[in-house]
């Protein structure tokens, strides 16, 4: 017989849900406090400008993404604008973001698909905009609760990273089930903020490499403070 499989001890362990809710609770307060400019990092004017940020964000800082689409969304200023150029143009302008081949293909085909599905005009469901190229639930999630005021839990690394930090939930290894368990646990209207206000504390204090816990004003409430086994 095979062996059975050692647990990962990165993996959180099960988590109660009155005890996670109780967490968020108690840190909501104080991050809204710490980041109270806690925003959408990638610069847009439209539902269309963050459409294509957000798609060229995958594996790419959002300082990269808006150095490129200063420049680009001066170029492509509507959704026609996108769908009528060549792809190898489209391709050569945001080469600098990495996976540039894919994102111009994504980029060039979503756009059309909004033009002869939604008369130019980008969605603002999550069934129709999971139908375009290159939108996976966090694409949309920011797209819905950032150009349209739907609430949305944004589950990008700094999410799934302080969701596995403070034992928020035992599924930071599945992006949607992890989704799900936030949804759960934090108030619908304060979906889209607490995804920034995680966001912005995984930027600048819970870092990915060595978290400040020396600093960091929730320690007290995360169990991973100061323990780098948990990291």
């Amino acid at each position: 017989m095979a062996d059975k499989q050692k647990a990962n001890p990165l993996r959180p362990p099960e988590v109660g849900r009155s005890e996670a809710r109780e967490r968020v609770n108690a840190i909501w307060p104080i991050l809204k406090k710490a980041y109270p400019q806690a925003k959408c990092a990638l610069e847009h004017s439209d539902a269309i400008e963050l459409l294509i940020a957000t798609i060229l964000s995958a594996q790419c800082t959002d300082v990269r993404v808006n150095i490129v689409t200063k420049t680009l969304f001066k170029k492509y200023k509507t959704v026609k604008d996108w769908a009528k150029a060549p792809l190898e143009e489209i391709e050569q302008d945001i080469k600098s973001t990495g996976f540039y081949r894919n994102k111009a293909f994504n980029i060039k085909n979503a756009c059309q698909k909004i033009i002869d599905d939604y008369s130019g005009k980008v969605p603002n469901t999550m069934d129709e905009l999971l139908l375009l190229n290159g939108v996976g639930r966090k694409t949309a999630n920011v797209v819905l609760g950032n150009a349209f005021g739907v609430p949305g839990i944004v589950c990008d690394t700094h999410v799934i990273r302080l969701s596995r930090r403070l034992e928020l939930s035992a599924n930071t290894d599945n992006p949607e089930k992890l989704e799900i368990d936030l949804m759960e646990i934090v108030p619908k209207e304060n979906w889209t903020f607490f995804s920034h206000l995680l966001i912005f504390h995984g930027r600048n204090i819970c870092k990915a490499r060595r978290p400040d816990c020396g600093i960091c004003p929730i320690a007290k409430y995360c169990p991973a403070a100061d323990n780098p086994k948990l990291w």
